[in-house]
């Protein structure tokens, strides 16, 4: 079985603490964020065999990009294979309510 690594962008960096600041901060709830977090980690991890299991995104052209979506709690992670240097590069993820299409235009594909 091939194994993967992972690489999450910047961007996806940023929105991950964006999200964390959101729960603990506004919503006031650091345990939630803490157990969001773990949880969108955990799952990112499981990426490093068979990550394409995951569907493809339905908005394109990001679909015809080779973009995958992957629920995650209340967040989409949007990542893509490259299969000639085995990774799994990680490039968004989105609250579930936001405008997917709109959000995935402002997608840095590093």
């Amino acid at each position: 079985m091939k194994t993967y690594k992972i690489k999450i962008t910047r961007q996806a960096r940023e929105q991950l603490k964006a999200i964390r600041k959101y729960i603990s901060e506004i919503l006031m709830a650091p345990e939630a964020a803490k157990n969001t977090m773990e949880s969108i980690k955990r799952e990112i991890k499981t990426l490093d065999k068979m990550p394409e299991r995951i569907k493809l995104t339905d908005e394109e052209p990001w679909r015809s990009n080779g973009i995958h979506q992957m629920h995650v709690r209340n967040y989409y992670v949007y990542f893509f294979i490259d299969e000639d240097n085995k990774r799994v590069q990680v490039t968004a993820v989105i609250f579930v309510s936001r405008d997917q299409a709109k959000q995935l235009s402002l997608m840095k594909m590093e």
